[in-house]
């Protein structure tokens, strides 16, 4: 094709653009070691580069006692906002052992799926992991701190939740939201 020669960014299975230019700052995975998302996401604080680890909220019961925690949303992963040609920069770092790639390159994220996450984060008393699902009825959330995102209508006792999917990783979060603020999505 005419012009495709330099195009900065191709698309790999699943539609996700990977990019191969350079100067250009996207989200990636980075995957660490076991139970040291916050070490790594503190070293990236002192190195001063953007990252964004999102946690939620858990209680967990002993025999003697029950405590409030705050996990990663995502075992083992630390998202990296930088330009590709820095990943050494996050490579070296104590804890950190790749980046989630395809073909060999680091896979960028959708910006849309980090601002979900940002906002989700934003109230980690309304969201929980979930495990991945690929199939199911999709919603869009029309209104609310959601408003936008678009999911898996998944019904838990009461109340209603919207799974939301972060294909690259293959994980997905769970979101609760008012039944009055879904609608189907398209």
């Amino acid at each position: 094709m005419i012009g495709m020669e330099n195009t900065p960014l191709d698309l790999n299975h699943s539609g996700v653009a990977l990019a191969h230019g350079v100067g250009v700052s996207r989200w990636y995975a980075a995957y660490t070691c076991t139970n040291h998302e916050r070490r790594v996401a503190q070293q990236l604080d002192e190195r001063e580069v953007e990252n964004f680890l999102p946690l939620y909220r858990s209680v967990r019961r002993w025999k003697d006692r029950r405590k409030e925690l705050q996990l990663a949303l995502f075992p083992s992963y630390v998202f990296v906002h930088m330009d590709v040609r820095d990943r050494l920069r996050v490579l070296q770092l104590p804890g950190v052992v790749s980046f989630v790639t395809f073909g060999g390159t680091p896979a960028p994220l959708l910006d849309g799926e980090i601002e979900t996450l940002r906002r989700g984060s934003a109230c980690p008393s309304q969201i929980a992991p979930h495990p991945y699902l690929k199939v199911g009825r999709r919603v869009r959330v029309a209104s609310g701190p959601f408003a936008g995102t678009e999911g898996i209508l998944v019904r838990r006792r009461d109340s209603c939740r919207v799974v939301v999917s972060i294909d690259l990783l293959m994980r997905s979060v769970a979101v609760e939201v008012d039944e009055a603020d879904i609608v189907a999505a398209r």
